[in-house]
């Protein structure tokens, strides 16, 4: 059963054995991860205290279940129990279905052979126009579906090279098709939160629309994207962020949207009335197709 603790506990066990999880990560809080599994929390807390009595995890008071090593404490005749449990299971099932020893045999150093390990997704990245907009999605997955990436932006295909899967937006697909030839090409249909672009529309006072980054190149970008999804009469500025300091225009403006790479000193500066995060959301068939391919392997 998928939705079981044992098999959440399966999965993120080879997760990490696999490091998509890494050392010192803080695993995806108990309600986030079964929402993303269509599960209850506590199914999920019971699979994270599952690893915990493995080693694997430790919880820490306010920040939840954190990876603490890569492989299991149990030692080597404590595997091979659970091992041989597991194929004692499978085996019974397959005579039952009419199997004899040689069938079995071959089967088993078929299957074997299929089992390199490169072919798994062990690494991951996500695609962004920018670095910045890339964070944005990498962000976006990971809040999603529990899926971490590396970011690497769109001029940086010789980097590909070292992963297992790409996240790419469904619009820059054509330029990463050659990867599809040594790893798994996802395409990634996504937007801004509905939500920040209700919060937006329902501000009908604002004349003008600040937007805070760290980049130039994403000012143009997320502009247009927004002009594209919401109806706004006024005028926008935009800047980029320097050391500890803002755009001027932020004095003067009425709202000040803002993106992950900005947030800590946008945050520190603005109150909150005045400022809105922008984040991506990663559409259902998106998450589901991601969610398939690292949680069903």
């Amino acid at each position: 059963m998928k939705t079981s603790a044992k098999y959440i506990a399966d999965r993120i066990r080879l997760m990490i054995a696999t490091k998509q999880f890494q050392v010192g990560e803080v695993l995806p809080s108990t309600r986030e991860l079964g929402q993303q599994l269509e599960t209850s929390f506590h199914t999920v807390r019971k699979a994270y205290h599952i690893l915990a009595d493995e080693g694997l995890v430790h919880s820490e008071k306010g920040r939840g279940f954190i990876v603490e090593r890569q492989t299991t404490t149990l030692d080597k005749s404590d595997r091979l129990e659970i091992g041989a449990e597991k194929m004692r299971k499978l085996l019974e099932e397959l005579i039952g279905y009419g199997l004899d020893e040689s069938e079995l045999d071959e089967l088993f150093q078929e299957q074997l052979s299929f089992m390199e390990w490169p072919d798994r997704i062990e690494s991951c990245a996500s695609i962004g126009e920018t670095n910045e907009l890339g964070r944005m999605l990498a962000d976006a997955i990971r809040k999603d579906v529990g899926v971490r990436s590396t970011v690497l932006n769109v001029n940086q295909y010789n980097k590909t090279v070292g992963y297992d899967a790409l996240f790419v937006p469904i619009q820059l697909i054509n330029k990463f098709r050659d990867f599809a030839e040594t790893g798994r090409l996802l395409p990634v249909v996504y937007g801004f939160n509905p939500d920040t672009l209700l919060s937006i529309v329902d501000r009908a006072a604002i004349e003008t629309i600040g937007l805070v980054a760290s980049e130039e190149k994403t000012i143009p970008k997320i502009i247009n994207s927004l002009k594209m999804n919401i109806s706004f009469e006024g005028s926008f500025v935009a800047g980029v962020s320097y050391g500890k300091s803002l755009p001027l225009f932020v004095r003067d403006t009425d709202l000040i949207l803002y993106t992950a790479e900005s947030e800590k000193l946008v945050e520190s500066k603005i109150p909150e009335r005045r400022r809105l995060k922008l984040e991506y959301q990663i559409s259902e068939k998106s998450a589901a197709t991601i969610r398939a391919e690292l949680w069903d392997q």
